[in-house]
């Protein structure tokens, strides 16, 4: 094929032509080694008001595997036009989410092979098309890099399980399988994997028992929980195919013919040396045990679930946690060592596998100014008050404010009011008086709702049998009430809400495991339900720890309206708060009680008021980054800032928005550099579109409205050129521009909707101008009309 020729196809027609045939004949299989445009992320969540798009997603264009599920290369290819090394960069970026050490790119002429593996030496180097590595070769490789013997590799190649149905692990999860199994391989005997709640930890620890159980590297397994719940539903659901080789250890009655074990801890440890029911095994009976929910207590040197640990200290030790906890008294890491592989909130809202959200913070006079009672004056039940400043630290512990709770009830009803009066909430308080009282207030102003079921407001606390009974229903997708739930702590169940929208904070909140426990309530996405993100109303002041380094979540913005504002933010999203007190189970009752007391030892005097007048003070936004750190400027130098990461000049950027055939691609780009288009029409003025946004606070330019871009339009006679019903479709046309914005008209689909259906058919309509390829040059055309100078 001459140059000329080969620079004329298309990328596709490179792959197909010239690279998968040189992979071919260097020994790959097509079915079995070799997968083209290989799509390994979601898309991340893009919220702009109440719509929801996704952002792009990650597609490498070629991932070599050894076998199913264990990739050893990255192959990105361009067309002819470009240099052979030119997807090189792109390809790195893959292989780095991929974990593969080799990497390839190509035009069709040659490789580019890049070697992660090489620390001294040549890195790179430019391979022809008949030199492409063998699998047998690059095999070898990667063995000599992970240090993998001959017994090792029998292990490390073992199947995973495949159920038919076309379920797959995500690519996070191949790394975290392959890495704990490699690393077990190589004598690794104590194990950490860190991964984000709603990440799919079981359905992970599964592959990996699977593979280590079927190889026969592990014979007998102990999987333990803290739990019941957890225990139960990793039985019948990503465990069930171990079937009659798995029991639950219960009724502390030991079996020791089976070779997959799950234990409530508590099942198997007592106070008394009877009760351990785990030393009926002999310390050699397991050979691996897998700790779930680690974080909890597990490592600490007087607990129980390290009293199990201890005694079984031949065997493998995985722990599991989305929050490695790290104090002078515990430490996951010291324990198990540093983790074999993370998997942060953060990248999950990158990737589009965890939803991100949106904070509300909310500001009460009291909390800020604090409140001194006058001398001798006395609360509800006759106490005298002592004389002293309450602030936030006391409010709801050792003060109510009565009119606080009001309003802090009617903020949240005012909310659900205007996104969704059914959206599934989580209020946590500072005990079970406070949720209690909070529980009533909102009965109070949800009365319509209230008398259609009693349901729609419930107290789950530990005190209440009704209200934990309940508590199933709420996770329930498909059950509709309770809607409203409130709590103190409902989070250290260990169970999720998939389809919770809102997280309101009234309570504080010290323990930055706790933060990323309630956060982690919501980040599960759920599309049968439309739940792609979610809300965390604060109004203790929780969301300053997103400035704290131990926490990598994603947030993008804080609003904080002010007191006649709505409570319902503009467009943006953020984090959440945490508890005074410290950790679920500190107090030693926690991790072992579902719904654990409130407070141990004698409770403690609590004064309540009810002629104390609260209002909300504060009236400001602030933004978090495309990074998740906090945004200090305002939002419009933070927009130019942005802006001019992705364009050098205004030339720049009117050269590319006027060459672009789609405008939304180039709006599409400006949103994932981080550019929040919602909030700063919100500033600037809803009338004006995004280009004029950005012209105007970037560049400094006068801004236009939509409607008097079409004004123009109109004035220089535009339309005279055709006829009359295309001059009607464009007149149309640029009225829905005036009314909705550029993004709406560019697709082809407006042709179906009012008013252009009264108009006639799309195929009517596009007849008009004398076929499709007449009509996108005129609606082009029209644009670039728009956008005239």
């Amino acid at each position: 094929m001459d140059s000329a020729t080969k620079r004329s196809l298309s990328e596709r027609d490179i792959c197909t032509k010239f690279i998968t045939q040189a992979i071919q004949q260097a020994g790959w299989d097509l079915h079995t080694q070799i997968r083209e445009e290989v799509t390994f992320t979601a898309g991340r969540v893009i919220v702009r008001g109440k719509l929801i798009s996704r952002g792009k997603q990650k597609r490498a264009d070629y991932v070599l595997y050894h076998k199913p599920n264990i990739p050893i290369a990255v192959i990105e290819a361009k067309d002819n036009t470009h240099s052979v090394g030119d997807g090189m960069q792109q390809a790195l970026d893959y292989a780095e989410h991929l974990q593969v050490p080799f990497v390839f790119s190509s035009n069709g002429d040659a490789f580019l092979a890049h070697d992660r593996t090489v620390t001294q030496g040549t890195k790179e180097s430019e391979l022809k098309l008949t030199e492409f590595p063998s699998p047998d070769e690059l095999w070898r490789r990667y063995c000599d890099w992970k240090g993998l013997d001959e017994p090792a590799n029998s292990i490390v190649t073992h199947d995973y399980y495949v159920d038919g149905s076309g379920k797959t692990p995500r690519y996070y999860q191949h790394n975290a399988i392959n890495r704990t199994v490699e690393a077990i391989t190589t004598g690794q005997d104590r194990i950490l994997l860190v991964m984000a709640t709603g990440t799919g930890k079981t359905y992970t620890a599964f592959q990996i028992i699977w593979r280590l159980w079927k190889s026969r590297a592990k014979k007998r397994i102990l999987f333990l929980a803290d739990r019941n719940i957890l225990v139960d539903q990793t039985r019948t659901n990503d465990f069930k195919p171990f079937g009659q080789a798995m029991t639950k250890i219960q009724k502390r009655q030991i079996d020791k013919s089976f070779e997959i074990y799950l234990a409530l801890y508590q099942a198997v440890t007592g106070t008394e040396e009877e009760q351990n029911i785990f030393r009926q095994f002999s310390p050699g009976f397991f050979d691996l045990i897998v700790v779930d929910e680690c974080h909890r207590g597990s490592a600490a040197e007087d607990s129980a679930w390290r009293e199990i640990l201890d005694y079984f200290s031949s065997a493998t030790h995985i722990g599991l946690t989305a929050t490695p906890k790290e104090t002078k008294e515990v430490s996951n890491i010291t324990y198990f060592g540093d983790p074999v592989y993370e998997y942060s909130l953060k990248q999950g809202i990158d990737d589009g596998y965890l939803a991100p959200y949106k904070v509300v913070r909310i500001d009460i006079d009291r909390d800020l100014q604090g409140w001194r009672p006058e001398s001798g004056k006395r609360d509800e039940q006759g106490y005298e008050i002592e004389d002293r400043i309450y602030n936030q630290k006391d409010f709801d512990r050792n003060l109510v404010l009565r009119q606080r709770t009001e309003l802090v009830a009617r903020k949240v009803t005012e909310f659900l009011k205007s996104t969704g009066r059914y959206d599934k909430t989580i209020i946590f308080c500072e005990d079970i008086d406070h949720a209690e009282r909070m529980r009533s207030a909102l009965v109070n102003m949800n009365p319509d709702l209230d008398a259609e079921d009693r349901r729609y407001v419930m107290r789950i606390t530990g005190d209440n049998n009704e209200g934990k009974s309940e508590l199933d229903n709420f996770i329930d997708p498909e059950s509709r009430y309770p809607v409203i739930t409130t709590t103190s702590r409902l989070m250290t169940t260990g169970v999720n809400a998939v389809t919770c929208k809102l997280i309101v904070l009234d309570r504080r909140i010290q323990s930055m495991s706790e933060f990323k426990q309630i956060i982690g309530r919501g980040t599960r996405i759920d599309a049968d339900f439309n739940k792609f993100f979610f809300t965390i109303m604060d109004f203790k002041k929780a969301t300053d720890r997103f400035a704290d380094p131990d926490f990598d979540g994603d947030p993008v913005v804080i609003y904080e309206p002010g007191p006649d504002d709505s409570p319902v933010p503009p467009e943006d999203e953020d984090g959440t708060d945490s508890i005074e007190g410290g950790e679920p189970g500190d107090d030693g009752s926690t991790i072992s009680d579902p719904f654990p007391p409130d407070e141990p030892g004698e409770p403690r005097r609590k004064y309540v008021v009810n002629d104390v007048t609260v209002s909300v003070v504060a009236e400001r936004v602030q933004y978090y980054g495309k990074d998740g750190k906090l945004i200090t400027e305002s939002l419009k130098d933070y927009t130019k800032k942005t802006v001019r990461q992705a364009f050098t000049s205004m030339d720049d950027f009117l050269n590319r928005w006027r060459d672009a055939d789609r405008k939304k691609a180039i709006i599409q780009e400006l949103e994932e550099h981080g550019v929040l288009f919602e909030a700063l029409a919100d500033e600037v003025g809803q009338d004006y579109g995004p280009f004029d946004l950005i012209c105007h606070v970037t560049f400094d330019q006068p801004p236009l409205t939509r409607r008097e871009r079409a004004e123009n339009v109109v004035k220089r006679n535009y339309f005279t050129k055709y006829g009359d019903e295309a001059r009607k479709v464009m007149e149309t046309l640029l009225e829905k521009y005036a009314d909705e914005g550029i993004e709406n008209i560019e697709e082809i689909g407006v042709l179906k909707v009012q008013p252009f259906n009264q108009i006639g058919t799309p195929i009517e309509i596009i007849r008009a101008f004398g076929g499709k390829k007449q009509y996108q040059q005129a609606l082009n055309e029209l644009k670039q009309a728009l956008y005239a100078a």
